[in-house]
C-alpha cells in the first residue's frame, strides 16, 4: 500500500456506489470490501480498492445487459 493513499469514509464510499453508509459498513463486516480502523474505531476504505471494486461491478453490469 502506498503511504499517501487516500482513505475514504463510509459516507464517501456510499456516494460512489449510491447506497446508504450503513450498507457500506455491512459490506465491510461481510468481507465484501476491505476496511481499516482508525485509532478511534472508525472505518476507512482505501480509495484504490474502492475504485477497483466499482470498476469491476460496472464492467459486470455492462456485460449482463449486453
Amino acid at each position: 500500500m502506498e503511504i499517501s493513499e487516500r482513505l475514504l469514509t463510509p459516507g464517501e464510499v456510499a456516494l460512489m456506489f449510491r447506497v446508504d453508509p450503513k450498507t457500506v459498513t455491512r459490506w465491510a463486516s461481510a468481507g465484501r470490501i476491505g476496511s481499516i480502523r482508525t485509532p478511534g474505531g472508525h472505518r476507512r476504505f482505501r480509495e484504490s480498492e474502492v475504485s477497483a471494486l466499482l470498476a469491476d461491478l460496472t464492467v459486470d453490469a455492462s456485460r449482463s445487459t449486453a
